[in-house]
């Protein structure tokens, strides 16, 4: 299976916005949605992305890590999901992402204990207590939000050469302090 975007690409206007007070509690609002929804099959239910730290600008999307036991296994949560309201829009190897029909929340659906969880809490964890980075990662995104974008999709990978190296800082970080998910 590959990179699968339901519905093709589409376009999207990048408006990025000042932190929130109620962004945390938007997404306890969309954690105990999908606790509901799902029960014992949600491993994991983590506020990630930029609304997830504290003054750093964003989108005001609410980006969810949902993990469950094997994120390929569709039938395992997706009904239960979409019963929920969430629709399916990405689907890839150990990876869906299912959003509200507003578009205003994402949620990133992994396996419990892959890859894709461990870079989502590491990258939102090491943001959160570093300055440096998260005013580097900002002026980026203002930067790249000052363009036209084909698709949101673009925008992300345009933010990949800084990611990579903010990830790097992070695992360094994750191993002189022993940080675990």
């Amino acid at each position: 299976m590959t990179f699968e975007l339901i519905g093709g690409p589409e376009k999207r206007d990048i408006v990025l916005v000042g932190y929130s007070d109620s962004w945390p509690s938007m997404f306890e609002h969309e954690r105990d949605k999908i606790a509901a929804a799902l029960g014992g099959r949600a491993s994991r239910i983590d506020h990630v992305g930029s609304t997830s730290i504290p003054g750093l600008t964003a989108k005001p999307i609410i980006d969810i890590d949902l993990s469950v036991v094997d994120a390929d296994d569709e039938n395992d949560y997706l009904p239960a999901l979409e019963s929920a309201g969430y629709q399916l829009r990405v689907r890839e190897p150990d990876h869906r992402m299912v959003r509200t029909p507003e578009l205003t929340v994402h949620v990133h659906v992994c396996s419990a204990g892959s890859e894709w969880e461990r870079r989502h809490l590491l990258f939102r964890d090491w943001l959160r207590q570093d300055q440096s980075d998260r005013d580097a990662y900002a002026h980026l995104k203002r930067q790249l939000a000052l363009r036209d974008w084909p698709d949101a999709n673009a925008y992300a990978r345009a933010k990949g050469t800084l990611i990579a190296a903010i990830t790097d800082r992070a695992e360094s970080w994750a191993a002189a302090t022993g940080w675990a998910v």
